[in-house]
């Protein structure tokens, strides 16, 4: 085909190149050496005319046309001469057209433009008719032999043209029947070869892995068919080899479906056994704080100031020891008592946790900066309002001995992860990067109980809280004029009714 294709684009670029040039001859050539002929001829006899007129009158506005002939008369022969210059045949007769001219001018013409009318006499005139008639026959000779050429030219195009067609027509008689060899012969030698190997292919596809493959023809289709069938031979192996995984694989997870509910049941009765512990401690403790305070009443006066000083350490650590058992409670029912989860907007679970800790911002002079308005989020009320109490009171519990506490909420849409981020940041002391995690480890505490009361689960239940919601909390550690909490919580799917991604609840005020 490739062959076809540069035998038949080598013909038809000569033939076309051929039709071009016989095209160029009598377009760009002959043609416009005719019409510069003519006008050639007008131009010499608006000479004749001006000339005959001025030797008759004796007016010079006869001149004109003489002088204005003599310039369209160079424009013209110099046009010819270029358009005529590979066709010396035709340049001969413009010579011959010039040099007539030439005498013409010579003998006649410039002599009577010169002298005044009266001077010419008869026998001038008739000389300078008999001048221009020799300047008539060049011009005839010269639009004969020009009529001549074009129209050898245009047969010469004729010829071109009908040629071109006939190799244009055998070119494309050659290409279809080339096409249709090669279609029967691909059909025979590929396609027949292709369509067995597609069937083999699909016989193994449905199933009947055991199938052999072996499809003869071209080497390109029996390679492929060679790397077909080392693939089914490989995919019978993995597949037996898979089989045996499976059953491997089922019996382990019988085996962990097993272990996983025997873990959910032993961390269930582990929560119930946490739970109850920690209940059944309440009574002991009060009993020993409410004893220890009937002793130190009944026989305060009969004990020194060290016996008052061990009863107040047995009261004090019996109370820290309710407070530290409260607050696992507190901690082991986060996301376990709790089954109470709705569409519900921060806002209102915000209010909340600020009515629970205005006395501590009346008394420190907090200032809050709130965002105007808080997003919907599905979660449970109880544990929110926990999660943002916990964090606005430890923001105004670690505020800075010199300056009031700020506390500011910001919230934001991650569009790529679908998201709420929420950030809590305040003025306050701050917490060193390397402590950012160990913050949220139950009853890890930075600080001794002289400089700052609590037990240290408050940040612990935090994250419990926020990852029973899908969400993840940290520390911000590039912020440095205080602490920045940062936790995430899912945004809700669009209610059907709610043509919006997500609802905000308003928050009143930015600043309280």
């Amino acid at each position: 085909m490739a062959i076809v294709v540069l035998i038949g684009a080598a013909a038809g670029a000569q033939v076309i190149a051929n039709t071009n040039s016989a095209t160029d001859r009598v377009m760009n050539h002959t043609q416009p050496a005719l019409t510069r002929a003519y006008q050639l001829q007008a131009a010499l006899l608006n000479q004749e005319t001006g000339i005959r007129g001025y030797a008759i009158s004796g007016d010079r506005q006869f001149l004109d046309p003489y002088n204005e002939g003599q310039r369209i008369e160079v424009q013209a022969t110099d046009r010819i001469a270029v358009l005529l210059a590979e066709r010396p045949e035709l340049l001969t007769d413009l010579d011959a057209v010039r040099a007539a001219v030439e005498k013409w001018r010579t003998d006649y013409a410039r002599p009577v433009a010169a002298g005044p009318s009266a001077s010419v006499s008869a026998a001038s005139t008739a000389q300078g008719k008999v001048l221009f008639d020799e300047v008539r026959a060049s011009l005839a000779a010269q639009n004969t032999d020009l009529v001549a050429a074009i129209a050898a030219d245009r047969e010469s195009l004729d010829q071109a043209r009908t040629l071109r067609n006939i190799v244009l027509l055998v070119m494309v008689v050659l290409f279809l029947t080339t096409g249709v060899v090669l279609t029967l012969l691909v059909r025979r030698l590929v396609a027949g070869p292709l369509s067995a190997l597609t069937k083999a292919s699909l016989r193994v596809a449905d199933g009947d892995f055991d199938h052999h493959i072996d499809v003869a023809g071209p080497a390109d289709v029996a390679t492929v068919a060679a790397a077909v069938e080392s693939m089914r031979r490989q995919v019978v192996s993995e597949l037996e080899s898979s089989r045996g995984q499976e059953a491997v694989l089922a019996r382990q997870k019988a085996e962990l479906d097993v272990q996983t509910e025997e873990l959910r049941r032993s961390n269930t009765e582990l929560e119930q056994f946490a739970y109850v512990a920690s209940h059944d401690l309440q009574e002991p403790l009060r009993k020993v704080a409410s004893f220890c305070q009937l002793l130190e009443k009944r026989y305060g006066d009969q004990l020194d100031a060290r016996g008052k000083q061990y009863i107040d350490y047995a009261v004090d650590g019996a109370k820290r020891m309710q407070i530290l058992i409260n607050d696992l409670l507190t901690y082991s029912r986060v996301g376990r008592l709790s089954e109470t989860t709705a569409r519900i907007g921060l806002g209102a679970t915000l209010d909340s946790a600020l009515s629970n800790v205005s006395a501590a911002i009346d008394d420190t002079g907090a200032r809050l900066e709130l965002p105007a308005r808080l997003p919907e989020v599905v979660g449970d009320p109880t544990l929110l309002t926990m999660l943002w109490q916990n964090l606005i009171a430890n923001a105004i519990k670690f505020r800075a001995p010199d300056r009031a506490p700020v506390v500011r909420v910001d919230a934001e849409l991650d569009a790529e992860s679908g998201r709420w981020q929420f950030a809590v940041a305040d003025n306050g002391i701050g917490i060193e990067p390397e402590f950012a995690e160990k913050v949220f480890v139950i009853f890890q505490r930075l600080h001794n109980r002289e400089e700052y009361s609590g037990t240290g689960i408050g940040l612990a239940v935090c994250r419990k809280i926020v990852e029973y919601h899908g969400g993840k909390i940290w520390i911000d550690t590039s912020y440095r004029d205080g602490t920045c909490f940062r936790f995430t919580l899912p945004a809700p799917a669009p209610a059907e009714d709610d043509p919006g991604t997500t609802a905000d609840t308003a928050v009143e005020g930015t600043s309280v």
